[in-house]
């Protein structure tokens, strides 16, 4: 079975189709695991399309066969519903909100090294997962940028309490303040509690990560996403105007104030490595984590895509 280019002008992702049409996917995966591997390491994702994925119970069977380990979805950032055992819904935004592109966790010191998702049924319009190569965005980021992000890393700033983003008993599915606490000594996580309800996390990430097979240097962090300037404008003067201490946001790892040029470079250059499909029912895309970066394009109608991760890895302490 040939491995081809989804699309002329790019490798990722790489198509994999069966030539039988009764073929399970997981059936599949498990007699040819290395060679998913390396399309992995040299396209950066696959898409599987055409073989037989019988819900998500099946899904969560392959994600077994091409991995060591799967993950569950702690230290949780966007709201999503557990399916059945580490299969959970995508990301749950609103239809008219776009996602920007972005590598799974890479606000965290655990990161998965997989993550695949399963179109079980696409929208009427729209709705489609960009993903773009982290290689080449780490190369098409100005040399200056890079550096100072490779120096400094990036501060998250979290603060949890006030109604407008997911409650610290969502993000690390926990009532108990004191697991809580023992997550973020052992993630090595700042944290203040204000009060009863109100909470604040900072942790300093790296932004850039080094490939652990390939050795391939990748632009690896989610500033752009987790500024407040990645919000729209009108809810980010709200934001600004009404709180000090605002849901998210980043800074450079020394707690100055990144650039709104800076981070308007970081995304013309997500923007010129994008790569879109249309989903079709029985889709699985299978990513590499670290070379290829993902989001989500607005929709219309009902859409169904379920998402796994797998095989953790834990980033050095900075």
């Amino acid at each position: 079975m040939q491995v081809t280019a989804l699309q002329a002008n790019s490798p990722l992702p790489g198509l994999i189709q069966p030539t039988v049409q009764t073929l399970s996917l997981t059936a599949w995966a498990k007699s040819h695991r290395a060679l998913i591997e390396s399309q992995l390491h040299q396209r950066g994702g696959i898409l599987f399309r055409g073989f037989q994925v019988q819900g998500a119970e099946d899904f969560g069977e392959f994600m077994q066969a091409i991995a060591q380990e799967l993950m569950s979805y702690t230290y949780r950032s966007t709201p999503r519903t557990h399916v059945q055992g580490k299969v959970y819904t995508s990301t749950e935004y609103p239809p008219n909100r776009s996602i920007p592109l972005h590598n799974e966790m890479a606000y965290a010191n655990q990161y998965p090294a997989k993550i695949a998702f399963y179109c079980v049924q696409p929208a009427e319009q729209g709705g489609e997962t960009p993903i773009a190569d982290s290689r080449r965005v780490f190369t098409g980021i100005d040399p200056t940028i890079r550096a100072r992000f490779q120096q400094q890393g990036v501060l998250y700033v979290r603060n949890y309490g006030g109604g407008l983003d997911l409650p610290w008993q969502n993000v690390f599915q926990t009532e108990q303040r004191s697991v809580v606490e023992d997550y973020c000594r052992r993630a090595n996580i700042n944290f203040e509690w204000w009060g009863q309800d109100q909470f604040q996390t900072r942790q300093i990430c790296a932004a850039i990560a080094t490939h652990p097979q390939t050795g391939e240097l990748v632009w690896f962090n989610q500033a752009h996403l987790f500024h407040v300037s990645g919000l729209e404008p009108a809810v980010q003067q709200s934001l600004l105007a009404s709180s000090s201490h605002l849901p998210r946001n980043a800074y450079y790892g020394d707690g100055s104030v990144i650039e709104d040029s800076v981070l308007a470079s970081i995304r013309q250059v997500y923007a010129q490595e994008t790569i879109t499909f249309l989903w079709q029912a029985g889709d699985v895309l299978l990513l590499d984590n670290l070379l290829a970066a993902h989001g989500r394009r607005p929709f219309v109608g009902h859409r169904t895509v379920l998402a796994g991760m797998a095989d953790p890895i834990i980033s050095k302490s900075r």
